[in-house]
């Protein structure tokens, strides 16, 4: 089954083809998105990494913290994204009044 990495702390010129070649020195990598801002199109310094999750484990090991293009990689797995309504509260920031 794939496991899904999140992977933080990249450079701006980081590339899929570059997280895919350090990646699959641990096993067969099925999918790599650098995430980017919608607006401007750059880089937002992250990006996940998909393959098996034996796979992911042993490369969560070995690149956590490595040295990759002159920055510490962070390497976890990845958690669901959680939106502001998913426990049913009103969404997090200013508060609403109603006067």
């Amino acid at each position: 089954m794939p496991k899904r990495l999140y992977v933080g702390n990249l450079t701006d010129k980081v590339t899929e083809k570059d997280l895919k070649a350090l990646f699959e020195k641990y096993g067969p990598v099925y999918s790599v998105e650098i995430m980017r801002d919608d607006q401007t199109g750059e880089l937002r310094g992250f990006a996940f990494v998909e393959m098996d999750a034996e796979n992911a484990n042993d490369a969560k090991k070995g690149l956590d913290g490595l040295e990759f293009q002159g920055m510490h990689l962070k390497v976890n797995k990845a958690r669901m994204r959680r939106g502001p309504n998913i426990t049913g509260g009103r969404p997090k920031g200013r508060k609403k009044h109603s006067w």
